[in-house]
């Protein structure tokens, strides 16, 4: 049994009809914040990313192969919530010599320092590493072909297809959102977020904190209208829904995953 301790303020008569869950004024501050800091970082992949996610843009003009591994282990490890957040992130490249999707060699996991976001358990060790690399194999061969798709998709059926398509062993639905986000906002790829994807939240080890936030704000469990109340709360504020993948977590979880920012 997992035992989850929600963060609650005293209600002072806050009201909100986008967020009908919230009795708080702070609760909604807090909310705020994390809305502010998960725009931030989204518009920040745009024209100056930091440190690894740099990196993988740079290495995606001289080889996107590589480039798009880089993204993968990122988003499936997470980086830390320190100062150095990058460290086993760039452990795990080094130990592949910079080369590791075309060598076949998987960085070892053992003893890994995860991030809080990670989607590896260590019971399961490079079940899905190996599961990602089969994916590519039967999607063309390469991830090029495998994250392009039909090319006549626009860039948020892309989004979906690949979010239905990644649901591999092991890999949560936060890791698949946050690599399919990262790689459109870094550019390697045609992708724009169509919709939060809470109904890809479900799995052995239990909903994400995304979707446990988004029903303690929105107040209702039905999977459609959790969707429906979260584009309309990011339409009324003017940000990118997909920033609220972020921010309901952090703000559910009361502390901040940073991401490396």
């Amino acid at each position: 049994m997992r035992v989850v301790h929600e963060v609650r303020d005293v209600d002072d008569g806050f009201r909100s009809p986008l967020l009908p869950g919230l009795r708080s004024s702070t609760d909604a501050e807090r909310l705020a914040e994390e809305i502010a800091f998960a725009s931030a970082r989204l518009l920040a992949l745009g024209p100056a990313p930091p440190a690894v996610y740099g990196e993988i843009r740079a290495r995606a003009e001289e080889d996107l192969e590589e480039a798009t591994w880089m993204c993968f282990l990122t988003a499936y490890l997470s980086p830390l919530d320190r100062e150095d957040s990058f460290f086993f992130i760039r452990q795990a490249l080094v130990a592949t010599g910079g080369s590791g999707w075309r060598t076949g060699s998987l960085p070892g996991l053992d003893g890994a320092l995860l991030g809080p976001r990670t989607s590896h358990d260590p019971a399961r060790g490079a079940e899905t590493l190996l599961a990602y690399r089969n994916w590519v194999e039967r999607s063309g061969g390469t991830q090029a072909e495998a994250f392009a798709g039909d090319p006549a998709w626009s860039a948020p059926r892309r989004f979906g297809r690949l979010f239905e398509r990644l649901a591999l062993p092991g890999f949560a639905r936060m890791g698949r959102y946050d690599l399919l986000v990262t790689l459109g906002r870094l550019g390697l790829y045609e992708l724009r977020a169509d919709s939060l994807h809470f109904s890809g939240a479900r799995g052995p080890s239990g909903e994400d904190l995304t979707t446990l936030a988004a029903k303690r704000a929105f107040v209702i469990g039905d999977e459609l209208i959790l969707e429906r109340r979260a584009l309309a709360l990011a339409e009324a504020i003017a940000v990118a829904e997909e920033a609220l993948d972020l921010a309901l977590a952090n703000w559910g979880k009361g502390r901040r995953a940073s991401l490396g920012f």
